[in-house]
């Protein structure tokens, strides 16, 4: 059995071949042997090809080797932290699949749902525990998780974290955990904010890539429709209503539109459910349900709620909205042509989202292939192509938003200045992040509104 060669437990190697696993994906040849070695790491893998095996296998395997022989309630040994509730329950059923031989046991956390089920787990005591860092904080806060006796840390989807606003979250997490650990970070693309967040909490990493940063799957072929915003639903529904799609998740920007879109297909009698982040995790759980199974042909989503859906042999993905960060692109287009299958990308494009659709071929180094002829084209004429070599546009800064570089300073230190001798370092840099819950915190009703920092307004 090729996972043999990495020494892995004969428990673990009975779990592995239990689930038909044949061979090691490249991010697990490559990540598994330095995780197993104690070293930190910094991996880079496109979605779908076995990120979580990649760190979950060595884990079960190191704490498995070491276990120990605690009084009372079992320290967690080993904390993943994750962006999403869907992603934290697929890490959390890998490690129950992975280790079901081992003896040890793991705990999930996650908002939008009752904490009394998980209080009850946790109490049992717990090696592994996945998170998510909203209800992980409030757990904290309220003394019922100690991180004190945490071995592994191991931040998922690390560039996600950061577009959710929770690199506030991340601090507050970190500054919980022994400075004698190891750490993992692994994520989809590493943008520069990804690689000086590293550098800020690993200490000498491997740094594991198997596909280049911010690359699409190679199996997917991306089509382009320029359509104006009202032909939108008319041009969806015109494709669904042919046979070539067997099934299909839509992304949105907004909920409001996703919910728009599912009433729209709904009205079509077109089987269609919405996830996002304000249905409830029930509904989530019933609607992704319902599309796995096939009982439902299109999923529409948000960008945060679909993060990490693992959908066997979806054939498309369609970017109803182009994605504000040309990397959410290639995270929306990893729903489709996972693990060697292949998959179709089809976007459509306003006249006001030709940026977005630029800086999205920039960043892939290709042009999308454009669909001229259909009932909803627009009248627009389609610009030059996008040159390929020129450097992406700049986003803008959004207001609240503190740089990766001062959120890590410690207080009193100052930041980097920039060559006209302004500082860029945010008024928010120096002080604590808000507490999640109580008087002014995240969830509190009484949040203080400031005004934008002057450098923000427009």
């Amino acid at each position: 059995m090729p996972f043999r060669k990495f020494g892995l437990s004969p428990e673990i190697l009975r779990a592995v071949q239990a689930m038909n696993y044949v061979n090691p994906t490249p991010i697990q040849d490559q990540a598994i042997p330095h995780v197993l070695e104690g070293e930190d790491l910094l991996g880079s893998a496109q979605t779908g090809t076995g990120k979580t095996a990649a760190f979950a296998l060595p884990i079960l395997h190191r704490l498995g080797a070491e276990e120990r022989a605690a009084r009372g309630r079992k320290p967690i040994r080993s904390l993943v932290l994750t962006p999403t509730r869907e992603l934290a329950m697929q890490i959390a059923e890998s490690f129950a699949a992975y280790g079901r031989h081992t003896g040890l046991r793991h705990a999930l956390v996650y908002g939008g749902v009752s904490q009394r089920p998980q209080e009850e787990a946790l109490r049992k005591g717990v090696d592994i525990l996945v998170a998510t860092p909203g209800r992980l904080l409030d757990l904290m806060g309220q003394r019922l998780i100690d991180l004190s006796a945490v071995e592994i840390f191991v931040l998922d989807e690390a560039d996600r974290m950061l577009d959710m606003g929770f690199i506030l979250d991340i601090r507050r997490i970190i500054e919980k955990l022994p400075v004698r650990r190891q750490t993992l970070m692994f994520s989809a693309t590493l943008p520069p904010d990804i690689v000086r967040l590293a550098d800020t909490i690993l200490r000498a990493p491997v740094r594991v890539a198997v596909a280049p940063e911010s690359a699409p799957a190679e199996a997917v072929e991306h089509l382009l429709y320029y359509v104006e915003k009202p032909g939108k639903v008319d041009l969806l529904k015109h494709l669904l209503a042919g046979e070539g799609i067997r099934n299909a998740l839509v992304f949105t920007r907004t909920r409001h539109g996703a919910d728009r879109v599912e009433r729209f297909l709904k009205r079509a009698e077109i089987r269609a459910e919405v996830i996002h982040g304000d249905k409830s995790q029930g509904a989530r759980e019933r609607a992704l349900a319902a599309f796995k199974k096939g009982t439902v042909r299109v999923l529409v989503a948000t960008d945060i709620a679909a993060r990490g859906l693992d959908i066997v042999e979806l054939s498309h993905v369609i970017n109803f909205d182009l994605p504000n960060e040309p990397e959410a692109y290639v995270h929306r287009i990893g729903r489709t042509g996972r693990a060697g299958l292949s998959g179709t990308a089809i976007s459509f494009c306003s006249f006001e989202e030709r940026p977005l659709l630029a800086d999205i071929e920039r960043l892939m180094q290709k042009h999308l292939t454009v669909v001229a002829e259909h009932p909803f084209a627009s009248p627009a004429r389609p610009g030059a192509p996008t040159p390929l070599g020129a450097e992406r546009t700049q986003p803008r800064h959004r207001p609240y938003m503190i740089p990766v570089d001062a959120t890590f300073l410690s207080p009193g230190r100052t930041g980097s200045v920039s060559a006209g001798g302004s500082s860029r370092l945010s008024r928010h840099a120096g002080e604590e992040a808000r507490p999640t819950s109580g008087p002014g915190g995240r969830k509190s009703g009484h949040r203080d509104v400031l005004p934008p920092p002057r450098a923000f307004r427009r």
